[in-house]
């Protein structure tokens, strides 16, 4: 199990190192806008194309924030719960697995039929909509993947795999 770990742990970093590339594009999307308005030269979809890249940073960060235990977690709720924690804990796992699994299901559904039907962007740009979406269903379907990870390691271990960085580096 520890090369399947450290398998799902580099891919869940390697989002997260997706999903920081995506927000320097963004820079650089912005930074070309403006030379082209100085420079009045016209730069179709620049606003598109940097709300498709603010959507593929955050779908791509998610699993990776989970893992680094990075999301907003009831943890004072966990820690009222005493002994009874674990069941907390695979309540949450259980419904944030099912959630992001529908999620997942209908972002593939919605590349599919995007591709199919040859749907394109409302704006002068006419970017094919299932490129921009694809980021994002490869985000929810490591969101997805997390969540059951995280739920069957907690099945089977009675511990999860979400840390804390803060946790750790104030226990140092």
């Amino acid at each position: 199990m520890p090369a399947i770990r450290r398998a799902l742990d580099a891919i869940y970093d390697g989002a997260g190192v997706m999903a920081a590339l995506c927000l320097i594009f963004i820079l650089c999307v912005i930074v070309l806008q403006m030379v082209a308005r100085w420079i009045g030269t016209p730069f179709p979809g620049s606003a598109e194309y940097a709300g498709y890249l603010m959507a593929a940073a955050s779908f791509l960060a998610f699993a990776h924030t989970l893992n680094r235990g990075a999301h907003i977690r009831v943890s004072l709720l966990l820690t009222v719960l005493g002994e009874r924690r674990f069941w907390g804990e695979l309540w949450g796992l259980v419904v944030g697995t099912a959630t992001s699994s529908y999620l997942a299901w209908y972002a593939v559904k919605t590349v599919y039929w995007s591709w199919k039907l040859h749907d394109v962007s409302q704006g002068q740009d006419v970017t094919p909509l299932w490129i921009p979406q694809l980021p994002m269903a490869f985000g929810a379907i490591l969101l997805a993947i997390c969540f059951a990870d995280n739920l069957i390691s907690l099945i089977a271990t009675r511990q999860d795999n979400i840390r804390s960085d803060v946790v750790e580096r104030a226990a140092e």
